[in-house]
């Protein structure tokens, strides 16, 4: 398959599962944060360098491409693993031995436990099983995602579930039904039918409303907006990187964070060559607006912040808002007389992204990037944020 094929596919900027084809055959399933910008990393010059000779030969066959759109990361991931074990592509075989594949067994006991499994050990195993799943970091992250969810047992001793316990992550086991409804729902999510346990879930709430079992309606309630609002930026980190514009390559992201201009603090983060420069992070309290003026104080981050020659200059500037954050941030370095691209990134309602704003070049190449590095950025300045507002509180 060649770049010219590509360029007439219009792939969305969505996560999910691309399926490279030969024919009706299927030689590879892959899993994306973004489709395009996972599906354009196969066409670059250094693929063959980069990538090795099995994934160039793969795409060398290959004449066809499809792909499915998942709500989420987290959804995609779930996806490939079921296509791979229902179709058994050549180079997804090829590319790892399948004894080395994780798997989630959930075991055949009174109390299930949900467990990873290295495909090697199955055997040792009675119960249902999921997988196999590529990558044993991003199933982990996965399970911490879905176990906030429905709580769940695992393999843990039990010092760690009276941890579990403490951060609200362990399950109720004196109500054993209740358990192995959160098990069915699970199991229902491995196998992709989310809209099932939704349905489930929205019925039973109803039925504890009517009761007036308000504290387990309650949960439910909880379970359902979790699950419509996946959060799996975790995911997003640790998604392969995809070849873009520079082997070295700085993105800063900024946010703002204040309660009605209280307590006003800016933060700067950091990803360098598709991964977080934490020792690079830096927070600035805001000392000259009085009031909540987020484009007022993105000017004075930006001042500080290049007053710091000794600080490497970014390739890449994000910050979060629309367009009107990025003229002031323009306006600012404009001043200075420094020239680098801007680009923001527009969240919606559940302060997730929906869309990039400014040079679309970069939008498109490095849009896993620009997310990951928003998403730290307000991560960090809501934790200064209270940090700061705490201190000021005990004053």
């Amino acid at each position: 398959m060649k770049i010219e094929n590509l360029k007439k596919i219009k792939i969305p900027q969505k996560p999910g599962v691309y399926l490279f084809k030969k024919g009706k055959e299927i030689l590879y399933i892959g899993k994306a944060t973004s489709l395009r910008s996972r599906v354009r990393s196969y066409f670059g010059k250094d693929l063959w360098a980069a990538r090795g000779p099995l994934v160039g030969t793969m795409v060398s066959k290959a004449n066809d491409l499809t792909w499915q759109e998942t709500p989420s990361v987290l959804e995609a991931l779930i996806l490939e693993a079921n296509l791979i074990k229902k179709h058994q592509p050549f180079y997804n075989k090829a590319e790892k031995d399948d004894k080395s594949f994780n798997y989630v067994v959930i075991t055949r006991e009174k109390l299930p436990r949900v467990l990873t499994v290295r495909g090697k050990n199955l055997q040792n195993f009675k119960g249902s099983v999921f997988g196999p799943f590529t990558g044993g970091g991003q199933l982990k992250e996965a399970l911490k995602i879905i176990r906030r969810i429905f709580p769940f047992l695992d393999d843990k001793n039990k010092n760690y579930q009276e941890f579990y316990r403490q951060i609200n992550l362990a399950p109720n086991l004196e109500n054993r039904r209740l358990y192995l409804q959160n098990i069915k729902n699970i199991k229902l999510f491995f196998q992709g039918k989310k809209k099932k346990i939704l349905q489930n879930l929205k019925k039973e709430m109803k039925t504890y409303a009517k009761n007036q079992e308000f504290e387990k309606a309650g949960e439910i309630r909880r379970q359902v907006f979790a699950l419509q609002h996946i959060n799996d930026v975790a995911l997003i980190k640790l998604a392969p990187r995809t070849p873009s514009l520079s082997t070295l390559f700085r993105i800063e992201a900024y946010d703002i964070a204040h309660m009605s201009g209280r307590s006003m603090v800016g933060v700067m983060t950091v990803v360098e060559d598709g991964t977080v420069a934490k020792n690079e992070y830096r927070k600035f309290r805001i000392r000259t607006q009085a009031g909540a003026n987020d484009t007022g104080a993105l000017s004075e981050v930006f001042e500080r912040r290049f007053s710091h020659p000794e600080w490497p200059y970014p390739n890449l500037i994000v910050v979060d808002g629309g367009r009107a954050q990025i003229n002031a941030v323009e306006r600012a370095i404009k001043r200075m007389g420094i020239m680098i691209p801007v680009v923001s990134v527009v969240k919606d309602a559940y302060h997730r992204a929906k869309d990039i704003l400014g040079e679309k070049k970069f939008a498109r190449e490095l849009e896993r990037e620009i997310l990951l590095a928003a998403s730290e950025a307000h991560r960090f300045a809501i934790n200064y944020h209270k940090n700061l507002r705490g201190r000021n509180f005990l004053r």
